[in-house]
């Protein structure tokens, strides 16, 4: 398998879910602004969005990869399948629950992401209901994880990697058609998310019948559960939990903590973690995609050198593409803030306040693509053991982050925890990869690190000279001028970048990397 050709397949899908993405918020910030009611929005959707990302695509896809790959390298289709049946009669069962749970105690559940809530009754109020709403959300996209986990093992990446986008079309069609006719336009964002949970689901369907892999619920959910390769996934996915759950128990505190700030600070939170989710689809989720069964694949027929040599490929492209984005999104936030988002509702002051947040982003950035690139080198070969443990120490630490930083800078101090926080994760994670020799380096990193630092300084340069000609809010008034104006900006930026790292011996089929 071409890697570079995979990488560039799941980019692109990736690439299309960002701009449907932007497109989505860009709609949802001119029809309903930074207020009281996205803010509601907001929370609720965090809600199920998080338990799915703690569960589904975190700890489940974690544990589960890797033991599919070891079944279909070792046991051969038919065992396979009967593993995969049980795990997905188990999931669907308990998932169910959850859902019923979660519509039960909505209004307790609100709470505890928001307690700032409990002193304004319409905030609540809205809040439980679209989480009423959208919690069988997590039903939909946890069996979707499972079957983009399915569908990458066999190495079918492009349908997993395109679902996205129908939940951004789902929410472009609700803030367009449906918000108009609703008597509370806002719940249309809510009735958006649980439709689109259930188009990502029917979407792989056809995929998984094509490769002879869909799985069959039974109605035995416990006979599943005696499965030894079931309990296996289980006993995984208990630590997995915890390894994934540092960021998102961070994220649930820094909501809470919103919650009690100004007006909209959730809101500008969310609205800057959208640009920042650009970059950090592009490079750390379609990286870690692809690298996780590739890994798990060397790992099953004990190739350490292969395994190493995917981890060096990873964090080369990382670094390559990683830090121009980072100083991109400082440099440039708030040119990138105003052209996506400085119309209808949202105001100067909302651009203001989010792009202090994407700059706090953007100091983390890296941080937050490496966790994405590091981590799998532990996951493939089951050890999610020592991911918990720096996982917990960085909960603690951005939390004591929080503690200096949001006096100092409220909402932005949030996001500037979570990036170095995140930034302390990568790098203990490295520190133990090549502590336990799992990872060695190829030689040139110190000269490939040296050319990226003089095409970086080169790109600031141009960035802030260039971006300071405009004033990107007084534009408001002329909005296809004030695009051309960042498109001028961001291809000058990357003309340099790229043309720098051309000059200095850089070529594209450096990159190229196969794997069997």
């Amino acid at each position: 398998m071409n890697l570079h050709r995979t990488l560039a397949t799941v980019a692109g899908m990736t690439m299309l879910s960002r701009i449907t993405g932007l497109v989505r918020e860009f709609l949802v910030a001119r029809t309903f602004g930074a207020s009281v009611y996205t803010d509601a929005f907001f929370v609720a959707f965090r809600i199920p969005n998080l338990l799915r990302r703690l569960f589904a695509e975190g700890a489940f896809s974690q544990a589960f990869v890797p033991i599919l790959a070891e079944y279909k390298n070792q046991q051969g289709q038919e065992a396979t399948r009967t593993l995969t049946d049980h795990v997905a009669t188990v999931m669907f069962w308990s998932l169910l629950a959850t859902s019923m749970a979660g519509i039960l105690f909505a209004p307790a559940i609100v709470l505890m992401m928001a307690s700032g809530f409990a002193e304004d009754r319409l905030a609540m109020s809205l809040s439980v209901t679209m989480t009423r709403i959208m919690f069988p959300y997590i039903l939909f996209m946890s069996l979707v994880a499972f079957a983009g986990g399915i569908l990458n093992t066999w190495r079918e990446f492009r349908v997993p990697a395109f679902t996205p986008v129908l939940l951004n079309l789902c929410f472009i069609a609700a803030a367009l058609f449906i918000a108009p006719m609703l008597p509370e336009p806002v719940y249309a964002l809510a009735i958006a998310v649980l439709i689109g949970g259930l188009l990502q689901l029917a979407i792989q369907l056809p995929a998984l019948r094509k490769i002879g892999m869909l799985p069959r619920v039974g109605l035995r959910p416990m006979a599943a559960l005696r499965d030894a390769g079931v309990r296996r996934v289980l006993k995984q996915m208990v630590p997995a939990t915890f390894a994934v759950s540092a960021a998102q128990i961070s994220l649930i505190i820094n909501t809470n903590i919103a919650s009690h700030l100004a007006d909209g600070s959730v809101s500008w939170l969310s609205y800057a973690d959208r640009l920042m989710e650009l970059p950090t689809g592009l490079l750390g989720v379609a990286l870690g995609t692809i690298l996780l069964p590739s890994l798990s694949k060397a790992h099953a027929v004990g190739d350490s050198a292969e395994y190493s040599s995917l981890l060096d490929w990873g964090l080369r492209l990382t670094f390559l593409l990683a830090m121009p984005a980072a100083i991109a999104l400082m440099i440039l936030s708030e040119a990138l803030t105003a052209t996506l988002f400085h119309y209808g509702k949202f105001d100067s002051n909302s651009v203001t306040m989010t792009a202090h947040a994407l700059v706090a982003y953007g100091v983390g950035l890296m941080g937050l693509i490496l966790v994405k690139i590091l981590a799998p080198g532990f996951y493939a070969k089951q050890d999610i053991r020592t991911p918990v443990k720096i996982g917990v120490g960085v909960l603690v630490a951005t939390q004591l982050m929080n503690l200096a930083f949001v006096p100092w800078i409220a909402h932005a101090g949030l996001a500037l925890s979570i990036g170095l926080g995140a930034t302390a994760n990568a790098a203990f994670l490295y520190l133990m990869l090549r502590r336990n020799d799992i990872y060695r380096p190829v030689p040139g990193w110190t000269r490939f690190l040296a050319k990226l630092v003089i095409a970086l300084l080169l790109l600031t340069g141009v960035g802030y000279w260039t971006a300071g000609y405009f004033d990107w809010i007084a534009m408001q008034s002329t909005p296809w001028l004030r695009i051309s104006a960042l498109s001028l900006v961001v291809g000058l930026c990357m003309s340099t970048y790229f043309g720098a790292l051309f000059a200095m011996g850089f070529r594209f089929s450096d990159f190229k990397r196969e794997s069997s």
